[in-house]
């Protein structure tokens, strides 16, 4: 303390109008080591009881400093500095009350960010991006700074970096806040794109212009369509130098143009598109035509893989006649055969990851290697293969057959060609329907047995979790009788066993909490496993319900054998994730299964009940659903607990804070909740005293799939001309307007929603009176007139 009172004093005099006093503290300023520096005066600009004199001088220092001996001074402190540095000046930015103060802290984290940017342009510190998400000043500085280097023509290796720099940059800055640099932004790049072409032609030096054309692309992906009115700026010289970068050392540089034209076009959308999208397809179609010379290792072969994806995506259906020029290439790149080797312990010591080998642990003291050289091509082909089978679905059936063939064979490469293998089978099944039931047939038989090893078999969680939902999917095209008994013996083994090793790894962490070297770094640990375990257990609850929705009752003698475990997911004791996706499996035996469902009451209806005032929304919000489904499927068996569960739904819907961000979708759920009790079960519920009640709760806005079923409800009630929904002399149309209106313009009814239709009519009876039209519209907001007429022209 008194050392940094003394630093204190000696940044007075570093301010002196005295020349003796002032050299003196120079000197002595001098002569402190650059660690103690920078600690000293970090500590000075973040203290509130400093003057503000000192603390400006302080903030001046240390932007100096880390400008002038960056590399001799930070890469020497300890990691645990370095993180207390950046912390401190992200709480600066924030915390800090006095604007002159915030915006000298704000150049010291830009200065601190330039200098954490290495040679790639990657930055090593991409927490300051959205430390500083709310200030623009400091982007502002960031991206001038950048521009101001870019244009530095003497030194063309700091103008790259500058540009990847930009690029980083544009791609973590949210879109809100880069448009409002967007024109300075964009008319700097123009003007460097310009000189670095002009350059390239005179010169023939490229490495500026290549990260200048990322750049530009980057600012397109995120700006979207408000790089609209910048489009005719760039498209010109981008398609020119796709036609004339033809020679062998530009390669990289046509690639990056083709990336840059096409992410343009997405961003830019159709309509803007079009006028220069046949051009830009003959380009890639010449590119394309020569394919076949280029070389194995020529880096234009990914760009235009891409490329072409988003191409598809921008004309929708218009591109499947390209497609016999494009999947030739695609799928030879689709199809490369990485090298493969099993490998011992022993193996394994003798070759690191770094020499391009990635493992898959197979237990008994053996790995999977594969090299990986050629397999980002590969990763990024079957990314494409799943995109054209998303975007042009029947138009892309002639190849569905052969992209099957080879994304079964898939299971035994990298992680990324796995899931996108996983993600393309429901799509492809999609893509064949239009050939009929027995090809359909046909080609799930060959993807079936492939997905379900998988699921038994797969090591890495995040590309188990893709397979898993992927057969769900499949499950759900293919509906009953889809799974012989042989697959449901396989299935529901696996199953089990997923269950089962959840309990365990639980255990396994609890006993770990309890180890003497547990800390917050164990604890993180802990946390990224139990999310992990969580997300398999999600998805555990897709496969059963893609069961259960294909095949109703049939399927619960089946499901016997998984009963405990999914009763154990639901006991109170159990963590609030276990609870919530146990009830919605529960919550699908009685939507699917019932009335056969209640026999397993016994397990399941209390702790739903229970549940409905449970302090977690997410646990409230499937024992709502729960009460809804068993309202509208589950019969008369079911009936006390629907008496029972009417005062908590409402206790839930009427708390003080059931509308708040976290809670409103439980709140919702126990909105349509009541509308069923209501609808399918009225002999439960006083509908009378109940319906002014929930007429005042509506609309759902955040809920769109229960907002469906309130307003079935609402159009029941209209039609049948409820008294108490309509009042006296229909004295409630304002306020059903309004909730019309609302549920229009939150886009909570859609034209294709059945009840769209229903609505429509109600409107257009209250039209022909031209009073009470004019009385209920009157009430409505100009988003909500516009939602009335939307409504009508559209349904």
């Amino acid at each position: 303390m008194a050392e940094q009172q003394q630093f204190y004093l000696l940044l007075g005099n570093l301010m002196s109008p005295d020349n003796n006093v002032r050299k003196q503290a120079e000197e002595t300023y001098d002569n402190i080591p650059g660690q103690n520096k920078i600690t000293f005066l970090l500590q000075a600009v973040r203290d509130a009881s400093a003057a503000e004199e000192v603390k400006q001088m302080a903030a001046v220092l240390l932007r100096r400093l880390l400008s002038s001996s960056f590399e001799e001074i930070y890469p020497g402190l300890t990691l645990e500095m370095q993180t207390a540095i950046k912390t401190e000046l992200l709480s600066g930015i924030q915390q800090e009350t006095s604007p002159t103060i915030r915006k000298k802290i704000c150049d010291i984290a830009a200065e601190l960010s330039r200098n954490l940017i290495d040679d790639d342009g990657n930055n090593q510190w991409p927490e300051v991006t959205q430390g500083c998400g709310m200030l623009p000043k400091f982007h502002d500085k960031v991206i001038s700074a950048l521009l101001q280097t870019m244009e530095d023509q003497s030194n063309p290796r700091v103008q790259a970096h500058a540009a990847a720099a930009l690029i980083n940059f544009t791609e973590d800055c949210p879109k809100s806040l880069l448009i409002l640099y967007l024109d300075n932004l964009v008319q700097h790049l123009h003007v460097i794109m310009v000189a670095k072409l002009q350059e390239l032609i005179q010169k023939g030096t490229k490495l500026v212009l290549e990260q200048v054309v990322t750049s530009i692309a980057s600012v397109a992906d995120t700006a979207e369509e408000k790089f609209v009115p910048y489009y005719d700026m760039f498209m010109p010289s981008l398609k020119h130098i796709v036609e004339n970068a033809v020679q062998k050392e530009l390669r990289l540089l046509r690639g990056k143009t083709i990336e840059c034209i096409s992410l343009i076009g997405l961003a830019v959308g159709k309509e803007k598109f079009m006028p220069d999208a046949s051009a830009v397809m003959q380009l890639l179609l010449k590119t394309q035509t020569d394919f076949n010379d280029l070389e194995d290792d020529d880096p234009q072969i990914s760009y235009m893989i891409s490329a072409w994806a988003r191409m598809c995506k921008i004309l929708g259906k218009e591109f499947q006649q390209y497609l016999p020029v494009v999947m030739g290439p695609l799928m030879k790149t689709a199809s490369i055969k990485p090298e493969v080797a099993l490998l011992d312990t022993q193996d394994m010591e003798n070759i690191s990851e770094d020499d391009g080998w990635e493992f898959v642990n197979l237990g008994d003291q053996q790995s999977f290697g594969i090299k990986t050289a050629g397999l980002e091509e590969k990763a990024t082909a079957c990314q494409m293969l799943v995109c054209y089978a998303k975007e042009l679905k029947e138009g892309f059936v002639e190849y569905t057959e052969q992209v099957v063939k080879l994304m079964a064979t898939l299971a035994l490469t990298v992680s990324r060609v796995r899931v996108a293998a996983a993600e393309s089978m429901p799509l492809l099944l999609e893509c064949a329907r239009v050939r009929g039931p027995e090809y359909l047939t046909q080609m799930w038989h060959f993807m079936c047995d492939a997905l379900i090893k998988a699921i038994g078999t797969e090591p890495d969680s995040d590309v188990l979790s893709e397979i898993m939902h992927s057969f769900a999917k499949c499950i759900e095209l293919m509906g009953d009788g889809c799974l012989n008994s042989e697959h449901f013996e396989e299935l529901g083994g696996i199953l089990k066993g997923k269950l089962e090793e959840h309990f365990k790894n639980q255990e396994l962490r609890q006993a770990k909490r309890q180890d003497e070297d547990y800390d917050e770094q164990v604890e993180e640990t802990l946390q990224d496993e139990d999310e992990n375990d969580v997300y398999i257990l999600t998805k555990v609850s897709d496969i059963l319900h893609s069961v259960f929705s294909s095949y109703k009752e049939k399927v619960l003698p089946w499901f016997e054998q998984l009963l405990q475990l999914i009763v154990q997911l639901i006991c109170p004791n159990r963590p609030w994730a276990d609870r919530q996706w146990g009830l919605c499996i529960f919550d699908d035996v009685v939507e699917h299964c019932s009335p056969s469902s209640f026999k397993y009451a016994e397990y399941f209806l209390r702790p739903m009940i229970q549940s409905l005032c449970d302090t977690s929304p997410e646990v409230r919000q499937a024992a709502a659903y729960g009460v809804g489904v068993m309202a509208q499927f589950g019969g008369e068996n079911y009936r006390p607990f629907c008496t029972e569960a009417l005062p908590l739904l409402v206790r839930v819907i009427q708390a003080a804070d059931s509308r708040s961000k976290e809670n409103v979708n439980a709140t919702e759920n126990c909105i349509s909740a009541v509308g069923k009790l209501m609808r399918f079960q009225p002999e439960c519920v006083n509908v009378n005293e109940v319906l002014p009640h929930w007429l005042s709760w509506l609309p759902l806005k955040e809920d769109k799939e229960e907002a469906v079923h309130t307003f079935d409800f609402l159009c029941d009630l209209i039609e049948s001309n409820n008294p108490i929904v309509l009042g006296p002399e229909n004295a409630n149309l304002p306020k059903i307007f309004f909730i019309i209106a609302d549920g229009v313009s939150n886009e909570s009814i859609k034209s294709e929603d059945s009840c769209s239709k229903r609505l429509a009519n109600v409107i257009r009876q209250v039209q022909t009176s031209a009073g009470l039209w004019t009385q209920c519209i009157s009430t409505l907001n100009e988003t909500q007139q516009k939602a009335i007429q939307d409504l009508l022209s559209t349904a």
